[in-house]
């Protein structure tokens, strides 16, 4: 058995877990069966490792704020004839405490050990505190 690893990607330009959700949902209607997805340019090569069980966690203005189960990959063919990866995602946005990850390219690999928790039943519609305060509070273990 092998073991789970989970990805981790900034959301450019998205404000919130409800705008990715609402982001989302406009993609699915254009995919063939309308599954939640998203492309992206690189294929990963621990896809046995990520399907089994791995999340994708959204970076949104600045923390780890959601993740979502991976269901699977498709290869997609842009208009440019470029291959590139269409990650298939459970269409369920978990929260998450919210963790700071300063900015980078692409996605990247993210441990277990590494991701931060769910939020607790009950505390997925709170509101969302400004990205550096709930990050700080995260740091000393009061999020």
């Amino acid at each position: 058995m092998k073991n789970t690893i989970h990805l981790v990607k900034l959301s450019v330009g998205t404000e919130s877990v409800e705008t990715l959700s609402d982001w989302q949902k406009s993609r699915a209607a254009l995919h063939p069966q309308g599954l939640v997805y998203h492309v992206t340019r690189m294929w990963p090569k621990r896809e046995a490792e990520i399907l089994s069980g791995g999340s994708i966690y959204w970076v949104i203005k600045g923390s780890i704020q959601a993740r979502q189960k991976l269901l699977g990959f498709e290869e997609v063919i842009g208009g440019d004839g470029i291959r590139r990866c269409a990650f298939i995602l459970d269409p369920e946005i978990v929260r998450t405490s919210p963790a700071l990850k300063r900015p980078f390219q692409g996605w990247r690999y993210l441990k277990p050990e590494d991701a931060p928790v769910d939020l607790t039943a009950g505390r997925e519609a709170d509101d969302a505190l400004p990205p550096e305060l709930a990050g700080a509070l995260a740091d000393i273990g009061i999020l």
